[in-house]
């Protein structure tokens, strides 16, 4: 993973997982990566790759099965987009509308082209 600067590495971490859950590699019911293994392939500190795993299961995407590892819950796809929508009409979209503003592009411009 090419870390960005502009947001921590446990969220980072945690949006990689996102896109492992909906992308299909990462399938519902199924064991997530260890910390471990998470650690070493993105050479962190295990405990920001736990710090993660506590945000996820605290949104209840994944459980952890103690002794066994963690594993992706049932409806995790769900919440992931569910989060990651309300995650970019708060972040995302502000910032764009701003931009709108500031350049004077007017809103049917962006319509048309995406038709």
């Amino acid at each position: 993973m090419d870390f960005k600067s502009t947001q921590t590495i446990y969220r980072q971490i945690e949006h990689w997982v996102y896109e492992q859950i909906l992308s299909g590699a990462w399938k519902p019911g199924e064991r997530a990566k260890s910390v471990r293994e998470l650690a070493v392939a993105f050479e962190v500190n295990p405990n920001t790759v736990m710090r993660s795993y506590e945000r996820l299961q605290n949104q209840e995407i994944i459980t952890n099965k103690r002794g066994i590892g963690y594993f992706v819950n049932e409806d995790a796809p769900e919440k992931i987009h569910a989060i990651r929508k309300k995650e970019f009409m708060e972040e995302e979209v502000p910032e764009f509308l701003k931009n709108l503003r500031l350049l004077g592009i007017d809103i049917q411009e962006i319509v048309a082209m995406a038709t």
